[in-house]
């Protein structure tokens, strides 16, 4: 099984978007921290393509993190994912930020990912690694960061974006997980999301939606 794959990732400040054929990623281009639009990241994407000499419809699937994430960054990288599946008639598939980070996170046992809520609150999931499967134990939940650290235990990991806010409060029992695999990586979505395809698992580009938890700042301050 060799598809041609394009991945999207946007849940974070800086986003990629990245093109694959089977288990190997060819090509992949950082989207800017201040401008995760659609405007840049079609041509990043048709920059790639050229470079394979692919044409749009050559994809045999498209591939997009649905968070939880930055409500902006996800809601372009969504999208634009599913415009284009749509558009060229291949699979839409995507994948959950935590799983990816989890599954980066080497010889760890016990593995917490964290990422900022706002408001002195965290998204949390735990994961657990049995040999070379980590599988999700508690689902994700949006808590206060002290009620938090109150449950961490002696020598677990800690990974995720939240520990661009938090690292500094850990307790010294824990691990922190190398900086770079905080955020989803190519190679990671891509080992997901081929194993959704090999289960012949799709989204629907018509109902597909960010992984959000309660409703975005603005929308909450609108509320009011």
């Amino acid at each position: 099984m060799m598809p041609r794959l394009l991945l999207i990732e946007t849940s974070h400040r800086r986003g990629w978007v990245a093109l694959a054929q089977g288990e190997r990623v060819l090509g992949m281009r950082h989207l800017e921290e201040s401008r995760r639009h659609a405007r840049d990241l079609v041509p990043l994407a048709k920059e790639l393509l050229d470079e394979q000499g692919w044409k749009p419809r050559d994809l045999e699937g498209v591939v997009v993190d649905r968070g939880p994430g930055s409500y902006t960054g996800l809601r372009v990288g969504i999208i634009s994912a599913k415009t284009l599946a749509y558009a060229v008639g291949c699979p839409l598939v995507a994948y959950d930020a935590f799983d990816a980070i989890a599954e980066q996170s080497p010889n760890a046992s016990t593995i917490d990912v964290i990422a900022d809520a706002q408001q002195e609150k965290v998204y949390v999931q735990r994961f657990r690694r049995d040999g070379e499967s980590v599988k999700a134990v508690t689902e994700l939940a949006i808590i206060p960061v002290a009620e938090w650290m109150m449950r961490l235990q002696v020598g677990q990991t800690v990974s995720g974006p939240g520990l661009e806010l938090f690292r500094e409060r850990l307790p010294s029992s824990v691990v922190v997980a190398p900086e770079d695999a905080w955020t989803p990586l190519p190679a990671t979505a891509l080992r997901l999301a081929l194993a959704r395809l090999q289960r012949g698992e799709r989204d629907d580009p018509f109902s597909l939606e960010p992984l959000y938890l309660r409703p975005s700042s603005a929308e909450e301050n609108w509320k009011k």
